[in-house]
């Protein structure tokens, strides 16, 4: 039996997860998370084989989680599934540590499968993400001015360009308000952009949101 722990801010997704795979007879989940208090906690009482992590949540994002998981050598499989294109994240989110991706759009067998490969030690990948793989091999495409940014940076960028202020921003990643003006000037300087509407239309044409 794969034992799988769920972790996404969103109730309603974290069903939609559970009920798909627990339609599989091999594959348990044992427990759920909101975010990445709520994740360490549980992580300390139940032990799984796979992680169904989100990037977009509270506080620490998905990939601060990876980052933790890889530096503290805990041997928990985990597979991103995310809003986010895959195009702008899942290499991002596989060099962190994961070990598949995938899009929240994408249908329920997907998911099965995805569980059961990476739970396998193998790595998941679409066969969109793989032709990119291949791509890039091939032909090295020059590299976005937004993949020099740090994780962080990155979901500063996009923070901004959905709307949110820098108190809101500080307030839901645990931040003084200080340290996200700082984010934002670094963002700004890497991007050579000079505001905030500027940071959302490059967002927008980049398709970051």
């Amino acid at each position: 039996m794969i034992k799988v722990i769920l972790c996404d801010d969103h109730a309603l997704i974290r069903r939609g997860i559970r009920d798909t795979l627990l339609d599989a007879e091999d594959i348990d989940v044992v427990g759920e998370a909101g975010d990445y208090g709520e994740l360490r906690a549980l992580l300390r009482e139940k032990s799984c084989d796979v992680l169904v992590l989100d990037i977009n949540l509270p506080g620490r994002s998905g990939l601060d989680v990876l980052h933790v998981l890889k530096e503290e050598g805990m041997p928990i499989k985990v597979l991103v599934v995310s809003m986010f294109p895959e195009d702008q994240y899942a290499m991002r989110a596989l060099k962190a540590g994961a070990s598949g991706y995938l899009n929240k759009g994408s249908d329920a067998a997907q998911i099965v499968a995805a569980v059961r490969t990476v739970s396998q030690g193998k790595k998941y990948v679409t066969p969109e993400m793989a032709q990119m793989l291949v791509d890039n091999l091939t032909a090295p495409a020059p590299e976005d001015a937004h993949q020099k940014l740090s994780d962080r940076e990155l979901q500063t960028l996009v923070m901004i360009a959905s709307g949110k202020r820098l108190s809101d921003i500080a307030e839901q990643l645990l931040l003084s308000p200080k340290t996200v003006s700082v984010y934002r000037a670094r963002v700004l300087e890497k991007l050579g952009l000079t505001n905030n509407s500027e940071l959302t239309v490059y967002a927008i044409r980049n398709g970051l949101v």
